[in-house]
């Protein structure tokens, strides 16, 4: 059964319960002293009216002057002893807001992390991205306000309620008659409002959705001329929003009225049935003047309660969100066994291989590959026949669903994800470049390394040349994900990261498809010192990228239908062959 949101809650901030009972009493304390003046007032009137006879006076401060003196001070204590203790709880509820809001965030940030690619495909990024700023921000509003304000509520109705009981017990029960009626009322609209707030958080995470794709895709956007047609779609999405947030409204403000009408009875039923007792002798002026006046303090809260519980009851769709993400389970767990970078040789073995997206058609049937220590071995072959999702198993972005991949014949699913990883250089055909200087791009994943590191990975990687002549050199801003660069440009950049990292297997998956012919010839020119002695898998188009692999596999619809070096395979005159042909300007075999 799920945990209700509040309690869920409740439990992530238990590491902070000193500081939640701290807020907690600091606020009760400055709502009684807040409720103080009232009955001061009470006292003050019984003064000037019985004098000599007055409730001071029984505790031998006879004076009327002195009474009112003593009076003075002790509403002089009070005033200073709340706004100390507001001080108080306004800081410690404040700074308990932002450090669960900051652990949280972080926390669910980190699990995000952890899940596999598959969870990611399925979301988008505008939804995540909801859940990690504005449900974060609802629950810090929330507690910043909405809990001060609930426990000032009720140590309020609390307090007066007993007060009055005792001093006026006939006139009590009928100024609260009202109040279960109010209270029922709240969270029977409240009960109607949850699932409008959840809702409303749903349709901000795709409006958050569209807004994230859209700034992504501007340059699309405007060169296809489409700008009116997405602001339509955002004006759309935009529109659906306001109706679910007008849905909820409709709800939250027809209590209102409701409210006033109860309020209303208690106060009258208050002054009228006061006044009698007080008529009749049985009431004292001044309790009936404190009656009067503060009935209004145990009343009026309930017009604010509404306003409360519609904000808690957006705090409490947000915490469902944020749990709900922070529940799900990690598909791809790490191994327990460690894997000492130093020592990995770098054998790769891939063992009857079967593999499938999300219950689709296998992509991978049945494949077996074997690539020896330090060799270097090439991948063809068409679109959609499996060569990135080889790596991706590698790397473990996703779990085979039969067969084994081993790493120096251990198997990958044993290993710590983080060594796994480590050992494994992975130069992705979509670059992704971080916003910041082309120095910390070539860094990412290697933070330690000096500037002459950095600079020698680059000329490696043939882009020393390119990077000195921009703007600030290493130290460009290269935008974001490296938009102020050409494609030729990141891929060198990636490849320099690749380089830097220095990792015993190299995965390069297109890696120089975005370059122009001479800086290809340079980078493979390169490459053949960077693989010596290393295990690399190049998948490549271009053929002229691994023709000089030890060994080259031809892949179609998820098997291995062609295998050998590069004469080899021209000697088969198969696939690769008529590849080449095509590629060199041949006229191809025809079969």
């Amino acid at each position: 059964m799920t945990q209700a949101p509040l309690l869920r809650l409740l439990r992530y901030a238990k590491p902070y319960r000193a500081q939640v009972w701290a807020a907690v009493v600091c606020s009760i304390l400055r709502t009684l002293l807040d409720l103080a003046p009232p009955y001061l007032i009470g006292v003050a009137i019984d003064v000037v009216v019985e004098q000599e006879a007055s409730l001071l006076a029984r505790f031998g401060i006879q004076n009327p002057l002195t009474q009112l003196l003593v009076l003075s001070i002790l509403t002089i204590t009070v005033w200073g002893l709340e706004s100390l203790s507001q001080y108080a709880a306004d800081k410690l509820w404040q700074n308990l807001a932002q450090t669960l809001q900051h652990e949280l965030r972080v926390d669910t940030y980190n699990h995000l992390q952890e899940l596999d690619l598959a969870y990611f495909e399925d979301r988008s990024t505008g939804t995540l991205l909801s859940i990690l700023n504005d449900d974060i921000n609802q629950l810090e509003r929330f507690l910043n306000f909405g809990a001060k304000f609930l426990i000032d509520f009720f140590t309020r109705v609390s307090a007066i309620g007993i007060t009055f009981m005792l001093l006026a017990p006939g006139v009590a029960w009928l100024a609260m008659v009202p109040i279960p009626f109010i209270l029922w009322g709240t969270f029977a609209f409240q009960s109607r409002l949850a699932p409008c707030y959840d809702a409303v958080r749903d349709q901000a995470g795709l409006i958050s959705d569209r807004l994230a794709n859209n700034l992504s895709g501007i340059a699309t956007i405007k060169s296809f001329t489409a700008e009116a047609y997405e602001r339509d779609r955002v004006y759309v999405e935009s529109e659906a929003y306001r109706r679910s947030n007008g849905r909820a409204i409709a709800i939250s403000v027809a209590f209102q009225p409701l409210l006033r009408v109860f309020i209303l009875s208690g106060f009258v039923i208050t002054l009228y049935f006061g006044g009698r007792e007080v008529l009749q002798g049985n009431l004292t002026v001044g309790t009936y003047g404190f009656m009067v006046f503060i009935v209004q303090n145990l009343l009026w809260p309930f017009t604010e309660l509404s306003e409360i519980m519609d904000e808690y009851q957006r705090a409490m769709a947000s915490v469902r969100r944020v749990m709900g993400l922070l529940d799900t389970p990690v598909a791809i767990p790490h191994g327990d066994r460690s894997l000492s970078l130093n020592h990995v040789q770098g054998e790769v073995q891939f063992n009857d291989i079967t593999f499938a997206y999300n219950g689709r058609n296998p992509v991978l049937k049945h494949l077996s590959l074997h690539v020896p220590t330090g060799q270097t071995i090439g991948i063809v072959g068409a679109t959609g026949s499996g060569k990135s999702t080889l790596v991706k198993l590698l790397l473990r972005f996703y779990e085979v669903q039969s067969g084994q991949i081993l790493i120096d014949g251990i198997d990958i699913r044993n290993l710590n994800l983080l060594d796994l990883r480590q050992c494994i250089g992975w130069v992705s055909q979509d670059i992704f470049l971080f916003h910041g200087t082309v120095a910390e791009n070539i860094r990412y994943g290697s933070f330690n390394a000096t500037r002459e590191q950095i600079m020698q990975a680059a000329k490696l990687a043939e882009a020393h040349e390119f990077i000195e002549q921009l703007p600030q050199g290493y130290d460009t801003i290269v935008g974001e994900r490296g938009q102020k660069l050409s494609g030729g440009q990141r891929q060198r950049l990636a490849i320099a990261r690749a380089i830097l990292k220095d990792p015993p297997i190299l995965i390069l998956d297109e890696a120089t498809s975005a370059v122009d012919n001479e800086t290809e010839a340079a980078i493979q020119k390169s490459l053949q010192v960077i693989t010596q002695n290393r295990t690399t898998i190049a998948i490549a188009h271009r053929l002229s990228t691994i023709r000089h692999a030890d060994c080259i596999y031809v892949m179609d619809q998820g098997q291995i239908i062609e295998q050998g070096n590069h004469e080899e395979l021209l000697s088969l005159n198969g696939s690769y062959s008529n590849l080449w042909a095509v590629q060199s300007g041949l006229s191809p075999t025809l079969h």
